[in-house]
């Protein structure tokens, strides 16, 4: 059976990536969380304090590019691949309000864009791939045999995402969370490189009333009839 290159764009709180993840599992393709990506220069550049809410030394930022070198690792016990940092694991640490907060100004920066849209690519050459994010559908595969747009409204997915946090027994509040969701819809949707936006030939996908159950059904049988094709 020939394998496809499945591309999932959307805002974020979307479950992009649970439902990634579950479509990789039942197709046997890989899962590549490219927010995880973008998430770890974040953090890198939070720990060489090269951002925070108040400065961003973005010339210095693309000039450490050569220096960040990013992988995922299969975590058998968790049954997903991890975000590897420079040979360290940082999947929490990325996961984080903090890193939420400052993630779409770095997604903004064009010289990392293509640092990490060429990794991605890369990737996915021999298709059986299934990959999230912003535009994966615009500008990583614009050939994707199956693209899906996913949306919801900001407060359903601030609910969720506020409940992701709280289990992660983080300290935050449910206003700071939907006004993340809020600036993140509107720097994403408006950066001048490479913006959020609905591919053409994308299929919506608007989970705000569906479980994850019937998302998935509904998209499973989607991809098998993109295969048969």
């Amino acid at each position: 059976m020939k394998k496809i290159t499945i591309a999932i764009d959307g805002f974020s709180s979307t479950g992009k990536s649970t439902l990634a993840k579950q479509l990789a599992k039942a197709l046997g393709y890989v899962y590549v969380d490219t927010g995880a990506m973008y998430r770890a220069v974040t953090y890198f550049a939070m720990q060489q304090n090269l951002i925070s809410e108040t400065h961003f030394d973005v010339e210095k930022l693309i000039s450490f590019l050569p220096e960040i070198k990013l992988r995922f690792v299969f975590n058998p016990a968790l049954g997903f691949a991890e975000m590897y940092l420079n040979n360290s694991n940082v999947e929490q640490e990325i996961r984080t309000l903090s890193v939420s907060k400052l993630v779409s100004k770095i997604a903004e920066i064009s010289e990392v864009r293509a640092k990490l849209v060429e990794q991605q690519q890369d990737m996915g050459k021999d298709k059986g791939i299934v990959m999230d994010g912003r535009d994966i559908a615009s500008v990583v595969f614009p050939d994707a045999e199956l693209k899906l747009f996913m949306t919801a409204s900001a407060t359903t997915r601030a609910e969720r995402r506020f409940q992701e946090l709280i289990t992660a027994n983080q300290k935050v509040t449910f206003e700071e969370v939907l006004q993340n969701v809020e600036e993140r819809d509107f720097i994403d949707s408006n950066r001048a490189d490479s913006p959020l936006m609905q591919d053409a030939n994308a299929i919506v996908i608007d989970n705000s009333n569906l479980s994850k159950e019937a998302q998935f059904d509904l998209v499973f049988q989607l991809a098998k009839e993109r295969i048969s094709k």
